[in-house]
């Protein structure tokens, strides 16, 4: 048995002895783990002498275990597994460092440590060696981070803010006047999904290409049947638009890799007898997901719409074009 194996394994004994409020019982651990009892007294034994303060009582003749309640080291109202992964967990907030939130994730993952023995730390350590977490933040600088926490207390305070927006695809800044909803986090950037005047519409916008910004005092109020989860749905990636069906047909060669991932919430799969499949998509605008498509190379033709098809090739033809020369 691998050594992954063995601490994820002793890391669900742990987790299952401090969540059940009268205890397990080891035969309850054998049967809920599927291995046999000198392996679970084995990893209690380890996980004691790991620190934990694991340590049994007779009920009703039989041996039941608990997780000792230290007053002085956990004052929360996590129990001690629940605390770990808060602490195991805290490569995922790496992409907020510099944010308004860093220095208060900062202190709540040194609070945690004090609340953890030291030798659990070790063990939790030697978790972290068998199971990485990775969450990049590809943009950030002091400027963003300005601009984020003015965003984000306009937000809280429900106030406009005017801004001078860089838009890529027409290379210019126009002045907007928006409501901020909210901040959104995605693929390692950070936008703003918020109410602008000019469109008259609620848009999303890259926090980075917001040159200048300034809080007005006027008020605005979200609407109550306003959902982020819900206005995010149609979109491929990040951005909006007309809600347009995709069908795109995957080679025998790649339709299982393409098929045993979830790519949107609208997605259906048809199998051809070929071993090819067909996915079909429901996305808003066509932009993010011809990207995504061309990724695939010649293993992915789209059906529809026939404009997608139309983007598609002449990407592939200018592509031709620098490859034969």
């Amino acid at each position: 048995m691998g050594r992954g194996d063995q601490l994820g394994r002793q890391w669900k004994i742990l987790q299952k002895i401090s969540s059940a409020r009268n205890g397990k019982a080891v035969a309850e651990l054998i049967s809920e783990l599927e291995c046999q009892r000198r392996t679970v007294y084995r990893d209690i034994e380890a996980l004691q002498n790991a620190g934990f303060p694991l340590y049994n009582e007779k009920v009703d003749g039989r041996n039941i275990w608990f997780v000792l309640d230290n007053d002085q080291k956990i004052e929360t109202p996590f129990n001690i597994t629940e605390l770990m992964a808060l602490y195991f967990g805290r490569d995922l907030l790496k992409a907020l460092d510099g944010t308004f939130l860093s220095d208060s994730l900062k202190s709540l993952v040194e609070k945690i440590k004090t609340k953890i023995p030291e030798e659990s730390l070790e063990y939790l350590d030697k978790i972290e060696k068998t199971f990485q977490v990775s969450a990049k933040q590809t943009k950030f600088n002091q400027s963003l981070a300005d601009v984020m926490k003015d965003v984000n207390d306009a937000a809280m305070a429900k106030k406009y803010i005017e801004i001078d927006y860089y838009t890529i695809s027409r290379d210019e800044i126009t002045k907007r006047m928006v409501a901020p909803y909210t901040i959104w986090f995605f693929n390692g950037t950070f936008y703003l999904i918020a109410y602008c005047t000019l469109r008259k519409n609620v848009r999303t916008f890259s926090i980075d290409r917001i040159k200048s910004l300034k809080v007005t005092s006027d008020n605005f109020t979200v609407p109550k049947d306003f959902n982020v989860e819900e206005y995010m749905k149609p979109s491929f990636g990040v951005f909006q638009g007309e809600t347009t069906k995709v069908k795109i047909r995957f080679s025998k060669d790649i339709a299982n890799i393409v098929a045993e991932k979830k790519w949107h919430e609208s997605q259906s799969i048809t199998w051809e007898n070929d071993g090819s499949m067909v996915l079909e998509i429901q996305v808003a605008g066509i932009d993010e997901i011809k990207i995504w498509i061309l990724q695939w190379g010649q293993n992915a033709v789209v059906l529809e719409p026939q404009e997608l098809r139309d983007k598609l090739k002449k990407e592939a033809l200018g592509m031709f074009e620098n490859y034969r020369k």
